[in-house]
């Protein structure tokens, strides 16, 4: 099974056989983090954009621990890239088609900024570890 994850197993954990492999891990777990901190803020304006959060942050680590496992496949590449895009695009589906999207209050929103990017390095990085793992 070639899947960019295989080879040290330690505990049921299979580690990526290369850096793309942590660098889309790092970015999922930045990405999923922010997400479950901004529920916090947006829980005093909406709980369903609470909600929506919440999820968003736990479909990223949960994405991680899938990607860890042996049922890791490659078509689990382009779920993670798909996820990523569609996560960016609500960002502005929710605060306007503009850069505004990235500013609250008259400020820029660092969170907004850094997970944007973790997402759009995430979306890469699994489209180029789907297209290395071969069919």
């Amino acid at each position: 099974m070639s899947n960019t994850t295989a080879t040290a197993q330690s505990g049921g954990i299979q580690w990526p056989d290369n850096a793309l492999g942590y660098v889309a891990i790092i970015t999922a777990i930045v990405t999923g983090v922010l997400h479950l901190l901004a529920v916090t803020r947006a829980i005093q304006f909406s709980q369903t954009l609470a909600l929506l959060f919440a999820l968003n942050g736990l479909g990223f680590l949960g994405g991680i621990g899938i990607y860890l496992t042996r049922y890791w496949r490659r078509p689990l590449f382009l779920v993670a890239a798909a996820y990523s895009i569609v996560t960016i695009l609500a960002l502005f589906a929710f605060q306007g088609w503009s850069i505004e999207a990235f500013y609250m209050g008259g400020s820029l929103n660092p969170i907004a900024v850094i997970s944007k990017v973790a997402e759009a390095v995430l979306a890469v990085s699994a489209l180029v570890l789907y297209s290395r793992s071969g069919a």
